[in-house]
């Protein structure tokens, strides 16, 4: 069988590309930028890439297009997909229709930490010699790869609420039906697809929906979002997770910035985690992987362990180099939320030392001007806040300045590479924040810090 993938150096749709290669199937592929490194690990794979989208990449008459969410009417291979009579599905409904299918599936939805926490649980498993399959939205850096088949009855999934694709406006996560479900957390995001927060809430809830009554849910207890959620209606045993606090499985801080804590299941010690990892968001993180892993059988001592050997996710605080007293960090932010409780970790570990947060505001919801205000006050923790602004934004980021006094506006990669340069004197932590490439800034920033 011959699959063709629309949109397959996502991270997503890649890795659908990895595990239908490793059950069997003949796989291509096009995508509007085909680079490294998804390209060159998809063609290690034997799949053959074509850049751009045309009528002709259908040639090869494939029996099956699986077509991405970032695909729409208009663009050429979607329509000569349409004009041919081909058979076409979404990414998320191919992944349940021939992968989670009889699988015991652990679903890992929320505003943020998806793909950390995945990854955390992914590792917990393969730690305690479960092999699951996983398909994860980066790269862990403990397996290399965004994704695989596995050898088990696992499966661990990161469960997103975007879009499944341009005639399925469902959430993604809608198609996967966990046995044992994380909700994170919660809070106003893609509003490019989202009017209001009660939109997301009502798809959250539709997850909850599909979770069986022999599953889990497992949730923080101070997320007032994903309370609401729960309370339209759960058929589900719901679990609670709580830091400092009273819930069933709680962490008691060792260290203020999260890399030390004791871990507790119904008010009784289970083991202390010690890990590199910073900030109240990944010891939250943990411990939805813990109560999840336990969910299918590993103790928690056994799971403490492992999470001692988890070495993150790329580009989650990635140290990128350490340049004449500069630390640079890559971090891909999304998200006000996201931002302030990384930076309040890092500050908590360093300190007084200096922070200078470099952030493009990429995402669509930042691109749209929505998270003004927070987008501000999420900086507070940085010394400096060096944001870009790009030409095509269209919004005016000055407006940040009426929020915050610590914000410097730079409308070109260069200004900010001469700003950083200058700062570079007095030393300190530079945290590149983004959820794309901003503009190939790493490799001329790093030598100009040289």
């Amino acid at each position: 069988m011959h699959i063709h993938i629309l949109g397959i150096c996502g991270t997503f749709m890649g890795g659908l590309a990895l595990i239908a290669r490793q059950l069997g199937y003949q796989v291509s592929g096009s995508d509007q930028n085909v680079y490294p490194p998804m390209s060159t690990q998809l063609e290690a794979q034997g799949i053959r890439l074509m850049e751009g989208y045309r009528a002709e990449n259908l040639d090869g008459k494939p029996d099956l297009v699986i077509i991405g969410n970032a695909l729409s009417r208009g663009n050429l291979e979607v329509e000569a997909v349409l004009n041919k009579g081909l058979r076409y599905v979404s990414g998320p409904q191919w992944l349940a229709e021939h992968v989670l299918q009889d699988k015991w599936v652990l679903g890992v939805a929320g505003t943020h930490g998806k793909t950390t926490t995945t990854s955390m649980l992914s590792w917990i498993l393969e730690h305690q010699g479960f092999n699951p399959g996983f398909l994860i939205g980066g790269v862990p850096l403990n397996f290399g790869i965004s994704a695989r088949l596995g050898e088990s009855s696992f499966f661990v999934v990161e469960a997103d609420e975007y879009d499944s694709a341009f005639f399925d406006k469902r959430s993604k996560f809608v198609h996967y039906r966990p046995r044992t479900a994380i909700l994170n957390n919660l809070e106003f995001d893609h509003a490019d697809i989202f009017p209001d927060l009660d939109a997301i809430k009502k798809q959250f809830h539709h997850l909850v929906r599909t979770v069986p009554a022999e599953g889990l849910i497992i949730s923080p207890e101070n997320d007032g979002n994903i309370n609401d959620v729960l309370a339209m209606g759960c058929w589900t045993p719901v679990l609670k997770t709580s830091v400092n606090g009273k819930a069933s499985w709680n962490a008691e801080l060792i260290k203020a910035d999260g890399s030390q804590f004791k871990v507790l299941l119904d008010n009784q010690e289970q083991g202390v985690v010690e890990w590199p990892l910073t900030g109240l968001h990944n010891v939250y993180n943990a411990l939805s992987a813990l109560a999840a892993a336990h969910h299918v059988g590993i103790t928690p001592p056994h799971a403490v362990a492992a999470l001692a050997e988890f070495k993150n996710v790329k580009r989650r605080m990635e140290v990128l180099a350490k340049i004449n007293g500069v630390t640079l960090y890559d971090d891909f932010a999304h998200h006000p939320t996201a931002i302030q409780t990384t930076l309040d970790g890092l500050r908590k570990q360093v300190g007084r030392e200096r922070i200078i947060a470099i952030v493009e505001p990429r995402s669509n919801t930042m691109r749209l001007g929505v998270h003004t205000e927070t987008l501000a006050k999420s900086l507070a923790a940085a010394d400096l806040a060096v944001i870009y602004q790009p030409p095509a934004l269209g919004w005016d980021l000055s407006l940040l300045k009426k929020y915050a006094e610590n914000i410097e506006i730079c409308p070109s990669l260069e200004d900010i590479i001469a700003l950083l340069k200058q700062e570079a004197r007095h030393g300190g932590h530079f945290v590149l924040m983004s959820n794309g490439s901003f503009g190939g800034i790493y490799q001329p920033l790093q030598q100009a810090l040289s």
